[in-house]
């Protein structure tokens, strides 16, 4: 038996032990209230389930590796219950620095209509206020160990390869206040038992085994993918073969929730969170970016006008530092980090916090650890661990730079 298949039954019968999921999940019926459950067993192939060879230590991101790490790690930070996921399962958010005190007089939209955010935010409308939130799509990964790496920082100084890293902690210490969620959607986490997969190269069909752990799959094996598996939320896990790690345990995509009706638990600690501590800027970690260019890429966020000057600002500041480092798709700066080329998505979870809370709320997609693509020449572009790491920490750096430079919302529209 090879130490891939070793690690594998370990991981899977750790995995059923700490989360009693296997191949049978436990999941609530996408009709009826979260606790009312049935029993549903997927067949996942078994080449699916393959973890990597010498799998990083840094590389942290299943729930048990998260919760151990908040508990014996977390020193500095508040570790706070932040809210529960569809499924039952405990959502940790960790913070940094002094909360806005209450004071507000009116609500974000009434702020807007005196051309004033000190009236929504209160007498410290000028503190600096940064969210980041990762695994909204519970088996996006790269998010979450990102996160896990930048706690090691603003613990430690230095992330988990052992790197220092001085002006991520200066700018850190220098903003009022932080909040991390490093995991949103732990149902969709809990879904897929695999820590890391190994690297399947940049074949056409590369990407495949993710994409059905990600979006989940069809009865009949073929991957339900992306963008079909927007078209029926909630999903009635009865009706696929595997969910994936897209939906929560009632079957919706937290991304696509319904704002405006009756939300989900997730949605709604986010929204509460949002409207507690008021962020200047909320960014949310993902994964997925085009394979012919195969880099970190920064969305365009479909939010009020006024915020884009401020977007434009930010792409350029972290597409700057990604580019000098060697992560984007070619070393022409001016090319690089002219917003003209951020795609605007459409109206989505970063629209709805923008206009609960007046932040600046901006979807970053990571390259993927389970397969590669190429750069803007067309050359092969092999992401290691410690790039997508990187990555990840350059993106919350750059991030705390622009809105230290920036002054945040409350100088945005002066």
């Amino acid at each position: 038996m090879n130490s891939n298949r070793i690690l594998q039954i370990a991981y899977l019968l750790f995995f059923s032990l700490t989360t009693g999921t296997l191949f049978t999940t436990i999941i609530p019926s996408c009709s009826q209230p979260p606790s009312s459950q049935i029993t549903q067993t997927y067949n996942i192939p078994e080449e699916y389930l393959i973890e990597a060879d010498n799998i990083p230590s840094f590389w942290i991101n299943t729930i048990p590796e998260i919760e151990d790490y908040i508990k014996n790690h977390v020193k500095k930070g508040q570790i706070n219950h932040a809210g529960t996921s569809a499924g039952g399962r405990i959502i940790q958010s960790i913070t940094y620095g002094k909360k806005r005190k209450e004071g507000g007089t009116t609500t974000f939209s009434g702020s807007l209509g005196v051309s004033d955010i000190r009236h929504y935010r209160g007498a410290d409308s000028e503190n600096l206020v940064y969210m980041a939130i990762s695994a909204v799509h519970g088996y996006e990964v790269e998010g979450i160990v990102g996160m896990i790496n930048l706690l090691s920082v603003l613990e430690t100084g230095k992330d988990l390869k052992g790197t220092a890293w001085p002006e991520l902690t200066r700018m850190a210490d220098s903003v009022d206040r932080i909040v991390l969620i490093p995991l949103v959607n732990p149902d969709g986490r809990a879904r897929v038992p695999l820590k890391m997969e190994p690297n399947r190269g940049g074949a056409p069909d590369a990407f495949n085994i993710h994409e059905y752990l990600n979006t989940g799959g069809n009865r009949d094996g073929t991957i339900i993918g992306w963008p079909a598996v927007k078209e029926f939320i909630p999903m009635d896990f009865s009706k696929v073969g595997f969910p994936g790690g897209y939906p929560n345990d009632a079957g919706v995509n937290i991304m696509h929730d319904d704002f405006f009706g009756t939300v989900q638990p997730e949605t709604r600690m986010l929204f509460d969170i949002a409207a507690s501590e008021k962020p200047d800027l909320i960014i949310n970690m993902h994964t997925g970016v085009p394979r012919n260019n195969y880099f970190m890429t920064i969305h365009r966020p479909f939010c009020e006008p006024q915020l884009q000057p401020a977007f434009d600002r930010l792409y350029q500041t972290i597409n700057t530092r990604l580019t000098t480092q060697n992560l984007r798709g070619s070393t022409d700066i001016a090319l690089e980090t002219d917003p003209a080329g951020a795609d605007m998505k459409g109206y989505n979870l970063s629209t709805a916090l923008n206009l609960h809370c007046g932040a600046l709320s901006v979807v970053i997609e990571s390259a993927c650890h389970g397969f590669s693509g190429t750069n803007l020449s067309g050359a092969p572009s092999l992401h290691s661990p410690q790039m997508l790491v990187d990555a990840q920490l350059i993106a919350h750096q750059e991030s705390l730079r622009f809105l230290l430079q920036s002054g945040g919302r409350a100088q945005w529209l002066k």
